[in-house]
């Protein structure tokens, strides 16, 4: 594992940024959405409520995976739907449902060309996978695939339940190369780009957790995923700031992220963030700003062009103990003797 957040400047540590850490922008990606079914449904949500509450729930249950297999796309749609509902609003039933056998008839439902038959499909795995007691199951069921096809070709809420989905596969350490292997790193980027709200949380979660493999970082770096970062971080009504930077700092431990990060005018977001975003946008900044010109003079220029040791003196005074340490490490950088011989003959840099 290569995860960028846990980084190292001259012994100071700045591993307090991570996805399991409270501070972190992320949350876990939820069950389906309330209040997105359709009405044919309402007449027998009552009656699995009642069943799911019953002695009878484990025989419902079985009905429900036998008919998966029905002839009748109806019929398939009303129990994908069901056992849907049943895997969001009941823990236990998740484990009664994986029991049963009903994760691979799910998972052939995912390849269906009917969108609500997808979608449901889709959706309940995503269920299920909410269980760490099925994400293995699901996974060598052969589930990665079908989701990633979902991120090509699904609507839109199936698109961000596949995302959901395939974060949760990929919480299992293995599944993560798999998962980038299949094509998902392009997909996802798309997704951030181009999805809507939801759409762009749930695939920049996702993003996270998967850019912990240098391989998929390579990969998203490969598919453009500097541009929509770059434009999520400047755009402060987004409310995407906090997880484009976040994305970003598992990246730009590479090389080429460092390159295509400032091409697309990374540095003069970032600098923006340090003076006026919050304190957290602030410090997670600083530390990517860290990375990028730890060992790059020209890089270190460009960041005091754009007047960024003003902000940093002031965080350095007035910040929380972590941006006190934070600013002070970058300003360090910025006044080293060599930096400063080399600032003061911008012809003689080399990057």
């Amino acid at each position: 594992m290569d995860n960028a957040v846990n980084y190292t400047y001259k012994g100071k540590s700045f591993n307090d940024l991570s996805i399991n850490d409270n501070s972190s922008p992320f949350s876990d990606c939820n069950s389906d959405r309330s209040g997105e079914f359709p009405s044919t449904s309402s007449q027998s949500r009552p009656l699995l409520l009642a069943c799911a509450n019953s002695e009878n729930s484990d025989e419902l249950i079985q009905q429900l995976v036998s008919d998966l297999d029905s002839c009748s796309i109806d019929e398939q749609k009303h129990a994908a739907l069901e056992l849907r509902l049943l895997a969001k609003n009941k823990p236990e039933n998740r484990i009664k449902i994986a029991k049963a056998g009903a994760i691979k008839p799910l998972i052939s439902l995912i390849s269906s060309s009917d969108p609500d038959l997808q979608e449901n499909g889709v959706t309940a795995i995503l269920n299920l996978s909410l269980c760490d007691e099925n994400k293995e199951l699901i996974a060598s069921s052969g589930a990665i695939k079908p989701l990633v096809r979902t991120l090509r070709t699904g609507t839109s809420t199936a698109k961000e339940n596949a995302a959901c989905a395939l974060l949760r596969l990929s919480q299992i350490e293995e599944n993560k190369v798999a998962i980038g292997r299949s094509g998902a790193i392009p997909l996802l980027v798309k997704l951030l780009e181009k999805g809507g709200f939801r759409g762009k949380k749930d695939s920049s979660t996702a993003l996270y957790s998967l850019c912990t493999v240098r391989e998929n970082k390579i990969k998203a770096v490969e598919a453009g995923i500097m541009k929509p970062l770059v434009e999520l971080m400047a755009d402060f009504g987004s409310n995407m700031v906090d997880k484009s930077a976040f994305v970003l700092s598992v990246l730009v431990s590479l090389p080429q992220a460092k390159t295509a990060l400032v091409e697309e005018g990374g540095i003069p977001v970032l600098v923006e963030i340090v003076e006026v975003g919050s304190q957290r946008q602030k410090e997670i900044a600083i530390a990517i700003l860290l990375q990028i010109c730890e060992d790059n003079l020209a890089y270190r220029t460009m960041l005091t062009r754009e007047g960024v040791i003003p902000p940093l003196e002031a965080l350095s005074q007035s910040g929380t103990n972590r941006a006190k340490l934070k600013a002070e490490t970058l300003l360090e950088l910025l006044r080293q003797p060599r930096f400063a011989d080399a600032a003061a003959r911008p012809s003689d840099v080399s990057a």
